[in-house]
């Protein structure tokens, strides 16, 4: 009989805790479960790995676990079932655990995009959609099935590179920001870039502004690096003048002009970690991976942007809770909240992923 969530509900932290472990000393290694840097402190103390989302798909893909239990969002889980081996099983403690970026572009949405477009360009040879990892299995499907690919924050600018280098425009979604940092990184003129409004009849633009455009930019962003404004470092500056400013390229523009470093969440760790003792950083990313840097850097001064609290809802969804119910589920031989990508999706956003891994 598959146990209910609800026979968790009610039980604290601590009595979950002992069920993880007991459940986690049971199954072995026919289990492993991965914490996403954006995850809660009660949860993310369980993780075998933790990371961003392509490197955890990445380790549990290579190892012997049958059951790869994400503590992320439902885009992660996706991907980490798309590069598992077909004896895996991916799953998500809990359904609720979206992303809102990643739901401002939908397949409906994106395909009305490309549909629009090719009354004003020849898509097919014009045009490289480039997807952003933080997207639905079967947006990573539609930049496979029309010769796209993949990007993380981390490799972005190599994305964008071998984009260009194939077709004269991008397509990129569903975070403007991440495309928008990236291409001014490179050289490219904000003139050269239009952002598509997917509520108005041709993104909003003209026929003429699509035609010069070389980035054309979904109206998406995330909820959590929005909240960071310049006003935030200048305020802090003033204050801690010695101050070094790093931040998340789904930050605005102005913010990352202002910052000295920008990058992925692996980028921020690593720099922080390697900086000098009794150093001070101002970080614009999500509170929990920049609170646990902070109690791990003793050294060093880590400061969050933002004056107001600024985490990741969704990410927040999963708890000790739902941990317990789906670990014990395994032990009883019930598997709940899998995560499986249509096959044919698969396939085709695989084409894209493996895209990705082929340029970095």
């Amino acid at each position: 009989m598959t146990l209910s969530i609800y026979d968790y509900a009610a039980l604290t932290d601590e009595e979950c805790d002992a069920l993880i472990e007991k459940a986690k000393a049971r199954l072995g290694d026919r289990c492993v479960i991965l914490g996403h840097h954006y995850q809660r402190n009660e949860v993310f103390k369980h993780a075998d790995f933790s990371g961003d989302s392509l490197k955890l798909s990445k380790d549990a893909a290579e190892s012997t676990a049958e059951y790869i239990v994400f503590c992320g969002v439902h885009f992660m889980a996706e991907v980490a079932d798309i590069l598992s081996r077909p004896n895996q099983i991916a799953i998500l403690p809990d359904l609720a655990a979206g992303c809102s970026m990643a739901d401002m572009a939908n397949l409906m949405k994106v395909n009305q995009c490309w549909s629009e477009l090719a009354q004003v360009l020849d898509v097919e040879n014009e045009v490289t959609p480039v997807t952003y990892i933080n997207s639905a299995a079967d947006l990573k499907a539609f930049c496979g099935e029309h010769g796209g690919i993949v990007c993380t924050s981390s490799n972005a600018e190599k994305i964008l590179d071998w984009s260009f280098s194939r077709r004269e425009k991008v397509l990129f979604f569903p975070d403007q920001h991440l495309g928008r940092n990236t291409a001014h990184r490179m050289g490219m003129s904000l003139d050269d870039m239009v952002v598509w409004d997917f509520t108005k009849p041709l993104g909003g633009l003209t026929v003429e502004e699509i035609k010069n455009a070389k980035m054309i930019l979904w109206n998406g962003f995330c909820s959590v690096h929005q909240m960071f404004k310049p006003e935030h470092i200048d305020n802090f500056l003033a204050q801690y003048p010695e101050t070094k400013v790093i931040s998340h390229p789904e930050a605005c523009l102005e913010v990352c002009q202002k910052s000295d470093y920008v990058g992925s969440t692996e980028f921020i760790l690593k720099t922080v970690r390697a900086s000098e003792s009794r150093s001070r950083w101002l970080v614009a990313t999500e509170l929990n991976l920049v609170n646990r840097l902070n109690e791990e850097c003793t050294d060093k001064n880590i400061h969050f942007m933002s004056p107001m609290l600024c985490m990741c809802s969704t990410m927040f969804r999963t708890d000790p809770q739902h941990l317990a119910w789906v670990l014990e589920n395994l032990v009883a031989g019930h598997v709940v909240n899998q995560i499986s990508v249509p096959e044919k999706d698969a396939l085709l956003a695989k084409k894209a992923l493996n895209a990705m891994l082929s340029v970095v």
